[in-house]
């Protein structure tokens, strides 16, 4: 008798994704992207990078902006119909710079066969739980 295949844990790829940019390894953070990717920065008012080349684009530019920088999971939740939710907390020193930067955002993630589809960030935290259990539903 055949095995079942398992679907991809979608929380630990979301992790393995995040250690992968916090050591600004691009080429490994990419592999958990769909080559038709969308991240959409607009919640934080820095627009929508779509495909791979310009997801890659963004994010090297957003971390190539830092001396210092990482990327930690506060949580990690899997909603069901291939969306995730996380809270995260980045820490970065600027270039050139003494001081440190802190933020925490909300992260909504869709997937796709263990690929990233769609990635919205969100400066509030609330905002991005209620969308991602929207479009959990929707998509459940």
């Amino acid at each position: 008798m055949a095995e079942e295949p398992t679907a991809p844990d979608l929380v630990d790829l979301g992790r393995r994704s995040n250690e992968a940019a916090s050591r600004r390894e691009f080429g490994t953070l990419m592999s958990f992207f769909a080559a038709d990717a969308v991240w959409d920065m607009s919640p934080m008012g820095l627009g929508v990078f779509r495909g791979s080349a310009a997801v890659r684009g963004f994010i090297e530019d957003w971390i190539g902006a830092y001396e210092e920088y990482e990327v930690w999971d506060g949580e990690w939740v899997d909603l069901g119909g291939g969306v995730t939710f996380a809270v995260l907390l980045q820490r970065g020193r600027p270039r050139g710079s003494t001081g440190e930067l802190t933020r925490r955002f909300g992260l909504v993630n869709v997937w796709d066969e263990g690929l990233t589809v769609l990635v919205t960030n969100y400066p509030d935290v609330g905002e991005a739980r209620a969308a991602a259990e929207r479009l959990a539903q929707e998509r459940g």
